[in-house]
């Protein structure tokens, strides 16, 4: 199976009913980890990435539920009751970016913002903040991809390994994306979603 990727724009705060009307649509330990967060405003990607993750099972396997989920020891999400079918997510302020595929995957979107000329270059050896992000995403999407832990994207970036595949995605103006797979050929493009599309 190829890559299927899904993108959803979040150009305004969610209403207290649709937070309501989401809320069970997410795995028991993610409603938890999601209802201790105390500024609503906060809520509204991860609750918008598992929606977008329903939307994306049912366009592509027709699933109707969200099957359990698991995490590994390092803390990366799948089906083990379709350990066939390879799911990531990735959210951050106003987008959120998911992936399916029949090969372990990693996914990773930034909204491009400020960062300290110490940061880009100590953390990326950059000195623009698209460049930093690009680094980033392809870091946090290969570490995904692999299973290892985003602790390990806090080294400096290594080169691809045989077989290891990135590439850049095109989402939104003033975010950066890209997806991470292994012995995987391009990801088809990049279905675009509003919030309202989602909520349709």
């Amino acid at each position: 199976m190829s890559i299927e990727l899904w993108a959803a724009r979040l150009e305004r705060p969610l209403t207290e009913r649709e937070t309501e009307a989401m809320l069970p649509l997410l795995p028991p330990e993610r409603q938890e980890r999601l209802l201790r967060i105390k500024q609503s405003e906060k809520r509204r990607e991860p609750l918008c990435a598992y929606l977008i993750l329903r939307h994306a099972l049912w366009e592509q396997y027709r699933w109707r539920e969200l099957p359990p989920i698991r995490l590994t020891s390092l803390g990366k999400p799948y089906f083990p009751d379709f350990p066939e079918v390879h799911f990531n997510l990735s959210h951050t302020t106003g987008a959120v970016l998911v992936a399916l595929s029949g090969e372990p995957v990693g996914v990773d979107i930034e909204h491009i913002r400020p960062v300290s000329e110490r940061a880009m270059r100590r953390l990326a050896d950059v000195t623009t903040e698209r460049a930093f992000f690009q680094s980033w995403v392809r870091r946090e999407a290969r570490a995904k991809r692999s299973g290892a832990g985003v602790g390990t994207m806090l080294a400096s970036e290594t080169p691809l390994q045989p077989g290891e595949r990135f590439y850049f995605l095109d989402t939104f103006p003033g975010y950066v994306a890209g997806v991470a797979t292994r012995d995987g050929g391009p990801p088809g493009q990049v279905r675009k979603y509003s919030l309202d599309d989602m909520m349709g």
